[in-house]
């Protein structure tokens, strides 16, 4: 009977399978498609990109729309400009955002749950109501169309803190009571015990990092309106025009400034996923 009833789940669990593939086949196409029509509009001609109906493979390969929008847009200095912005951000956030997780997470102080419940409240107000406050600051301190100005605002984070408080809550309390019978200081414990089992966190707090500041635009095009100080995501907004718009030349420098991000993703992309399942365990 027992033999018979599994040969008998056999044709419910490839269908079980198949159906569980056609649902991810599926998924893949809706998450693949506009990268691949992406990629075929910036080797169209401005009129293909304007043609009704739309044509799905270009007539002729133009690859020059490559090399077009170096000559439109300062592209290495805008490169070079976004690549400064998401380091001074990334470091700087896994300073000081590790920093204050720890306190929270293994300190006890008088209001430490009142104080970081505050702290999360800045999660719940959109991002879009602090432009004009940083820009005012900015302003006053002279640092529009500067690096200070685009990387100083991005250097903290509210979900950064959570994130690693996680990590932090989660490492066994019978290391840091030995490292403390040893002689060492709550930052002994903290650079030499509790960040390096913290390893997963921060490589996921990193790749988030990347990701945000090398995709944010609103910001930057607040506070940079000469191109040369852009960094690429404001830069590319700039080849929309109000009444017309080269469709080629705006996807062939979004390819160019999207690859980075996608072949930094699939290399780190192991331990993101690590980071993250492990996010919400708690010792």
């Amino acid at each position: 009977m027992r033999d018979g009833a599994r040969v008998a789940g056999h044709p419910a669990r490839r269908v079980g399978t198949a159906a569980t593939h056609l649902v991810l086949a599926a998924g893949a196409v809706v998450m693949v498609g506009p990268f691949v029509w992406q990629f075929l509009t910036s080797l169209k001609t401005f009129s293909e990109t304007t043609h009704v109906p739309l044509t799905f493979l270009p007539s002729e390969w133009q690859w020059s729309n490559y090399s077009q929008v170096f000559a439109v847009l300062p592209f290495r200095q805008m490169f070079l400009t976004t690549v400064l912005m998401t380091a001074g951000r990334t470091i700087a956030q896994l300073v000081f955002c590790s920093l204050a997780a720890y306190a929270f997470a293994r300190l006890r102080f008088r209001g430490n749950n009142l104080l970081f419940g505050l702290f999360l409240s800045v999660l719940m107000v959109p991002g879009q109501l602090f432009l004009i406050p940083q820009y005012l600051i900015v302003q006053d301190l002279g640092w529009v169309n500067s690096l200070a100005g685009l990387i100083v605002p991005g250097m903290f984070s509210a979900f950064g803190t959570f994130l690693l408080r996680q990590f932090f809550l989660a490492l066994p309390h019978d290391v840091e009571e030995a490292a403390r019978l040893d002689g060492a200081n709550p930052l002994q414990i903290f650079f030499h015990i509790a960040l390096p089992l913290a390893r997963p966190g921060l490589l996921a707090l990193t790749i988030l990092t990347v990701l945000w500041s090398w995709n944010d635009l609103m910001y930057p095009l607040v506070v940079s309106t000469d191109p040369a100080a852009m960094p690429l995501s404001a830069g590319l907004a700039t080849l929309q025009g109000e009444h017309m718009t080269d469709y080629s030349l705006l996807m062939a420098g979004s390819i160019m400034a999207t690859v980075p991000m996608i072949v930094a993703f699939v290399v780190l992309q192991r331990h993101f996923i690590q980071g993250i399942a492990h996010t919400g365990s708690k010792s």
